[in-house]
C-alpha cells in the first residue's frame, strides 16, 4: 500500500482538488488502484488507472469536471493507493474492492447472487438436480440459466422425457421398492433394478445430449425407435417413445425462440434514461435461450453507456464464468481491457461484440427493448412507493418519508422452534439482502411468550447496529419500526429501545381490530390512543403489505427449522460418524434410540465402526445419559 509521507500529506481538516495535488508529490507512472475518502475516512469513489500520477493529476485541477466528479473532489479529504503489474490487474482490484465498499460515486451492481445450473452427477446411475454456486464436486454442469423458476420447469420436463432419478444417493442406496417418481413415470426405478446399468446409461447420455443443444439428432432417434418398435408390433415401447417424444417437444417450446447462429453467449443490453440505468441479460447456452434477468445497477446522473457497461461487466462476471461471447448494446470503457479480465476469468478466449447488422443484432434490440419495458415499469413504481412512503409519513406524523423500515414478526408452535424475522422495505421496495433471521436464545422465556421475544430481537438488533455504526451513517439505521401486535408490543418494544438509548426512532405496532378482520388493522404507539386507517387507503393496504411479508418471511424461517430438528438425528452429533456409518448404524440397530443403548460389543460388531469409533460412541451416550 503507498501512503504519501508524512511532511507531503495534505492536512486532514481540508478537502479538495488542493488536498488532491499535494499526492502528486509520492506518485509515478505505475498502473494501480486508487480511493477517495472523505473527512470520516469513508470511501467516496473507488477508480483504476494505467498511470496513477496523470489520472490523480486530473483530479487536482479546479475546473472542466461534471457535476458528480465535481461533488465528489470536494467531500475528498485523503486518497488511498495501490499499485498493480497490470492495468488488467488493475480493473479486476478495482471491480472486486466496488462491490466490498460501496462506494457511494461509483457504478455498483447491488444484485449479485449467483445463478442456479443444472448438474448431472458421476455416478453408475447418476442423478439430475438444480445446483447452486460454484460448480464445485463430481459431474457434469450445464447453465446458468436466469433463475430458479426456469431451472424447476426444466428439470420437471427433463424427468418427463429422460426419467432420471433426483432423489439423494443415501436414499437411492436404501430403498427397497420404488417410491411415487416411478409411479408417475418420472423414473424408471434403477434403485430396485428395474432398470439396467446399461439402458440408464443411455438415458443419461440421451438427457446430456439435449442439454449439450443435440436436440433435434436426439429427437429424430426417438422418433426412427418409435417407428421400428410400432412395425415390431412393440406397442407399449412404441407409446412410450411417443410420450417422450411429446415431452421433449415441450420443453422445446417453453424455452422461446432458440437463435440460430449463437450457441454459447450472453446478450447484455443497457437502457440508460434520468439517472436509472437497467441491465438485461439473455443467457443463451447450447444453442438455446436459458433465460433473462433484469439488473438495476446505482448511477449517477451523468454517467455514459461506457462507464456503466464496463462496472457492469468486472462486477458481474467477478464471481461467474463468462461465456464465449459476451454481446452487448454498447461497446464498454476500455474494451481491450476488459476481453483480457474476461479471458483470464474463463481460461480461454473471450470475445466482445457490439454487434449492427443479422442475427446478434436483433437479439440485442430484443434485449434492450425489455431493458427499456422494464425500466419503464420500475420507474413507475418508484414513483408510486414515493407516494406510498409520504402516506406513511403523514398518517403518523413523521418528520419526512422513511427511507429504512424495519418489519418485525416471531413465529413458534406452543413456544417451540422459536425463530424472529426482519424484513426491510424503502423507496425501491423490498430490500430482500437486508432480511434478517434470528434463532430466538431466551432460555428464560416462557413458551410462548411473545413480548419477551420481541424484546430479544430488537435487543440483538440494535447492540450490533451500535457496535458497528454508533455515528447512524452508514444507511443501516432504520427511519421507521412496524411491530406485528398491538400494545404490549409496543410496550416491550419502547422499553428496550429506551434501555439502548435509541427511543428517538419511531415504533408502530400493527394489530388486527377486534373481529381481526383484515382491513380493520388498529396502529399503535407509545403514549397515544389507538388509531385506524380508511378501509380503502393505499396506505394500509401497504402496510399490510408489509405485515404479510414479515409474516411470509417468519413462517418460512420457522418451517425451515422445524424441519431440521424433524429429521436430525442424536448420531449427526458424534465426531467421525458420516453418512456411510450412520446409514449402517441405523441398520444394525434399527433407529438411533437403539444405537443409545446399544453395548460396547454389539456397536463394536458393527460393520465399518472401529473399536476406537465404537467407544466414542459408547461414551457419547453414556455421557449424555
Amino acid at each position: 500500500m503507498k501512503r504519501p509521507d508524512p511532511d507531503t500529506a495534505p492536512d486532514k481538516a481540508e478537502t479538495g482538488h488542493t488536498v488532491i495535488r499535494a499526492y502528486l508529490k509520492t506518485l509515478d507512472a505505475s498502473p494501480g488502484v486508487y480511493r477517495m475518502l472523505d473527512a470520516k475516512a469513508r470511501v467516496l469513489y473507488v477508480g483504476k488507472a494505467r498511470n496513477l500520477r496523470a489520472r490523480v493529476s486530473s483530479y487536482a485541477r479546479p475546473t472542466g469536471h461534471t457535476a458528480r466528479i465535481a461533488r465528489m473532489i470536494s467531500e475528498t479529504a485523503s486518497m488511498m493507493f495501490l499499485t498493480t503489474a497490470t492495468e488488467t490487474e488493475a480493473l479486476l482490484l478495482e471491480q472486486n474492492l466496488i462491490k466490498q465498499l460501496k462506494p457511494r460515486y461509483n457504478v455498483l451492481l447491488r444484485d449479485d447472487k449467483s445463478f442456479p445450473s443444472i448438474i448431472v452427477t458421476d455416478h453408475d446411475f447418476p442423478m439430475i438436480r438444480k445446483h447452486r454456486g460454484a460448480k464445485t464436486g463430481k459431474g457434469t454442469f450445464y447453465g446458468p440459466f436466469a433463475g430458479a423458476g426456469a431451472v424447476n420447469r426444466t428439470l420437471a420436463q427433463l424427468q418427463k422425457v429422460f426419467q432420471l432419478r433426483n432423489c439423494s444417493n443415501s436414499v437411492f442406496e436404501s430403498r427397497t421398492r420404488p417410491c411415487l417418481q416411478y409411479q408417475i413415470k418420472r423414473c424408471t426405478a434403477p434403485c430396485v433394478g428395474y432398470v439396467t446399468k446399461d439402458e440408464y446409461a443411455r438415458q443419461v447420455t440421451d438427457a446430456k445430449r439435449y442439454l449439450s443443444g443435440r436436440s433435434t439428432e436426439l429427437q429424430g432417434r426417438l422418433k426412427a425407435e418409435m417407428r421400428a418398435a410400432s412395425e415390431a408390433l412393440e406397442f407399449e415401447r412404441a407409446a412410450a417413445l411417443r410420450d417422450r417424444i411429446q415431452a421433449l417437444t415441450q420443453v422445446q417450446t417453453a424455452q422461446g425462440i432458440n437463435p440460430r447462429t449463437v450457441t454459447d453467449a450472453d446478450i447484455v443490453a443497457l437502457n440508460l434514461e434520468n439517472g436509472l440505468a437497467c441491465v438485461q441479460v439473455f443467457f443463451i447456452r447450447a444453442g438455446q435461450n436459458w433465460g433473462n434477468r433484469d439488473f438495476y445497477p446505482r448511477v449517477g446522473p451523468d454517467v455514459e453507456e461506457s462507464e456503466v457497461l464496463e462496472a457492469f461487466l468486472g462486477q458481474f462476471y467477478d464471481n461467474k464464468e463468462p461465456p464465449r461471447q459476451v454481446i452487448l448494446s454498447h461497446e464498454p470503457a476500455n474494451p481491450d481491457l476488459m476481453t483480457q479480465a474476461l479471458t483470464g476469468r474463463r481460461g480461454g478466449k473471450v470475445e466482445l461484440l457490439v454487434p449492427r447488422r443479422g442475427e446478434k443484432a436483433e437479439l440485442v434490440e430484443g434485449a434492450l427493448r425489455n431493458a427499456r419495458e422494464s425500466l419503464a415499469r420500475r420507474m413507475a413504481e418508484t414513483a408510486t412507493q414515493a407516494r406510498l412512503l409520504q402516506g406513511l409519513a403523514d398518517a403518523f406524523g413523521l418528520d419526512e418519508p422513511p427511507a429504512r423500515i424495519e418489519v418485525y414478526d416471531n413465529s413458534h408452535i406452543q413456544g417451540s422452534d422459536a425463530v424472529g424475522a426482519m424484513i426491510v422495505a424503502g423507496p425501491e421496495g423490498f430490500i430482500k439482502s437486508q432480511y434478517r433471521k434470528f434463532n430466538i436464545r431466551g432460555d428464560a422465556l416462557t413458551p410462548g411468550d411473545d413480548f419477551g421475544m420481541m424484546k430479544e430481537m430488537l435487543e440483538r438488533r440494535f447492540k450490533r447496529l451500535l457496535k458497528d455504526s454508533p455515528d447512524r451513517k452508514e444507511g443501516q439505521w432504520p427511519d421507521l419500526l412496524l411491530i406485528d401486535g398491538g400494545a404490549g408490543q409496543i410496550s416491550a418494544a419502547v422499553e428496550i429501545m429506551r434501555d439502548l438509548g435509541v427511543a428517538d426512532i419511531p415504533v408502530v405496532g400493527v394489530a388486527k381490530g377486534i373481529d381481526r378482520d383484515h382491513g380493520k388493522e388498529e396502529f399503535h404507539r407509545a403514549g397515544q390512543r389507538p388509531m385506524a386507517l380508511r378501509r380503502n387507503d393505499p396506505v394500509l393496504y401497504f402496510i399490510q403489505r408489509l405485515r404479510d411479508e414479515a409474516h411470509r418471511f417468519a413462517i418460512g424461517t420457522h418451517r425451515a427449522k422445524r424441519s431440521k430438528g424433524i429429521t436430525a438425528s442424536p448420531l449427526d452429533e458424534v465426531p467421525g460418524v458420516g453418512a456411510a456409518r450412520k446409514r449402517a448404524l441405523l441398520a444394525h440397530f434399527g433407529s438411533a434410540k437403539a444405537v443409545s443403548r446399544a453395548a460396547l460389543a454389539d456397536l463394536k460388531a458393527v460393520e465399518g465402526i472401529s473399536a476406537g469409533l465404537a467407544q466414542k460412541l459408547y461414551d457419547f451416550f453414556h455421557e449424555k445419559g
